[in-house]
C-alpha cells in the first residue's frame, strides 16, 4: 500500500482537491486507489445536497494521474507534470449523490499512453457497487521554452 505520502509530490492536486487517500495496488496497466474524504463536510466538491456522482469524474481522473506519476517515478521521474483533462466519454453514474457510508474504490485502467498524453477507463466502487465509469483523456501541454 502506498499511503498520499508516498506520492502526493508527484502530482499536481493539492490540498482537500488531492482527494485519494492511498493506492491500494498497481501496475504498469491499472491502479487500484481509496479514498474515504466523501463523507467530509468540508470536502471542496460537496454542494448542499451532498457529493454529486459527476464529481466521481474526477476521482477516476485523480486515479488516472496517480498511476502516469507512479510509472514515471518507476521510470526515475520524480517531478509532478501537469495535464489537462481534455474528454470524458461514456460516463455512466447509477447514484445522483454518492453515499455517505464506505470507502470509494477508484479503479483505473491505462487504455494508451505516450508522451503527449493518455487515455483511461475508470470505475468507481463503494462496498462493491459500481457507483461511476467512465473513459477519460488527458495532454500533457508542451513546456514553455
Amino acid at each position: 500500500m502506498l499511503y498520499k505520502s508516498d506520492w502526493a509530490h508527484l502530482v499536481p492536486h493539492a490540498g482537500g482537491m488531492c482527494l485519494l487517500d492511498a493506492v491500494l495496488a498497481w501496475d504498469e496497466a491499472t491502479i487500484h486507489a481509496t479514498s474515504e474524504g466523501h463523507r467530509r463536510a468540508d470536502h471542496p466538491l460537496r454542494g448542499v445536497g451532498g457529493l454529486h456522482a459527476v464529481h466521481l469524474a474526477e476521482y477516476g481522473a485523480q486515479a488516472m494521474a496517480v498511476h502516469g506519476a507512479l510509472r514515471a517515478r518507476a521510470r526515475g521521474v520524480e517531478a509532478a507534470r501537469p495535464g489537462m483533462l481534455v474528454s470524458l466519454r461514456d460516463v455512466v453514474l447509477a447514484v445522483e449523490y454518492v453515499p455517505g457510508d464506505g470507502r470509494l474504490d477508484v479503479h483505473a485502467e491505462c487504455l494508451y499512453a505516450d508522451p503527449g498524453g493518455a487515455q483511461y477507463a475508470f470505475r468507481i466502487e463503494q462496498a462493491g457497487r459500481e457507483l461511476a465509469s467512465g473513459r477519460a483523456a488527458v495532454i500533457h501541454p508542451e513546456s514553455p521554452t
